[in-house]
């Protein structure tokens, strides 16, 4: 049997950044859960190191090998957490170019946790204005929970129990693996296709 694949996007701009942080806890996770079950690969997208060649791809439609590869990632894997910064009360630009220069049908279906970081809790309610609404036009699965974590949530400590951003990472990461195991890996997908052929040939008389 294929191992699952989780593939994390962080669009964090500095380095090291509080959004890649929150995006390995998240994975960590996630491939806990999932590791109940499936064997699972996890691989992380950093958009900062592709700034470059997304803005070259949106202006010229043809993106280079290290963002082909990266959007061929995203397009194949069983599983998705995106995470971003909020400027001004949205997701980066960056965030948003990177999911503009994707088929508006790879993530159709795809279970994907969304979770952003930002300097106040005011920020928090960007993940249910701005991106819960981008990977829903996008035909995503986005789990229920989703993930916000303020500069002050950095200094807690303590456990699932105790702690609010761990509660959440680890309710979050629970909802995400659950709707992954139920859908069929990306191998298996594959295999499950018919021929045409063999369609047309079931509806005859």
């Amino acid at each position: 049997m294929q191992p699952l694949k989780l593939v994390v996007v962080s669009a964090g701009l500095s380095q090291p950044s509080s959004t890649r942080l929150l995006a390995d806890r998240l994975a960590e996770a996630a491939r806990r859960h999932l590791a109940e079950e499936r064997a699972t690969e996890v691989r992380v997208v950093e958009l900062r190191d592709l700034a470059t060649d997304i803005a070259n791809t949106m202006v010229t439609g043809f993106p280079g090998a290290a963002l082909r590869e990266a959007i061929e990632a995203v397009t194949e894997a069983d599983g998705v957490i995106a995470v971003t910064p909020i400027f001004t009360a949205s997701y980066s630009g960056l965030f948003k170019s990177f999911f503009d220069v994707i088929d508006n049908t790879a993530l159709a279906g795809k279970p994907v946790l969304i979770a952003a970081t930002g300097g106040t809790a005011r920020h928090s309610l960007a993940l249910e204005h701005a991106l819960r609404p981008l990977f829903a036009y996008l035909r995503a699965i986005v789990v229920p929970t989703a993930v916000y974590a303020a500069s002050e949530d950095w200094g807690t400590g303590g456990d699932d129990r105790t702690d609010g951003l761990a509660a959440r990472i680890s309710r979050a990461a629970e909802e995400l693996a659950g709707l992954v195991l139920r859908r069929p890996a990306a191998a298996e997908r594959i295999d499950a296709v018919i021929p045409f052929e063999q369609q047309l040939a079931a509806l005859r008389p």
